[in-house]
């Protein structure tokens, strides 16, 4: 098995300090990264809180590459059930038509929910990005196998979102 790396700098286009562990005690700021391998989740706060940014291997030379909404970047950690054949259902509580996706969704509401809130769904295998706006745009939340319930930071929990 081939080692996964992602490598930090604190300055755009892969300038600056790049040697920390520890996110938080080391670097004020995040402007590039470089990763060889692997899918990671990024967190703007430390113990895997705020705001995630999913990224796959490749050269991102400044934040807004990796869709950021500024230079922090607190705690990350490898995503470990990435599948060829994701499979997700919607397990929602509120009336409402069930729903399966195995491929990407550009946008929900057009998909298969008519309801203006997902309060829950189950992810079947693999790994799905869900993000707050369409086209796969805005925050995202890491969802991976088994049932997950999510709450948004959001001021919106329309169903407006993709995966």
């Amino acid at each position: 098995m081939s080692m996964t790396c992602i490598i930090f700098y604190e300055d755009q286009n892969f300038h600056g300090r790049c040697d920390c562990t520890d996110l938080q005690a080391h670097f004020s700021r995040c402007n590039s990264i470089h990763m060889d391998r692997g899918f990671w989740v990024l967190y703007e706060q430390p113990n895997y809180t705020g705001s995630q940014y999913v990224l796959t291997h490749g050269k991102y030379p400044d934040y807004q590459r990796w869709m950021g909404f500024n230079d922090s970047v607190r705690s990350c950690r490898l995503v470990r059930n990435v599948s060829p054949s994701p499979g997700l259902d919607d397990c929602n509580s509120v009336p409402a038509r069930p729903g399966s996706a195995s491929m990407n969704v550009p946008t929900l509401w057009a998909r298969f929910w008519s309801q203006h809130e997902v309060h829950s769904c189950k992810v079947l295998d693999g790994a799905w990005i869900l993000h707050d706006q369409p086209k796969y745009r805005g925050h995202q939340c890491l969802l991976q196998r088994g049932k997950r319930q999510w709450e948004w930071i959001m001021k919106d929990n329309s169903v407006n979102r993709s995966f």
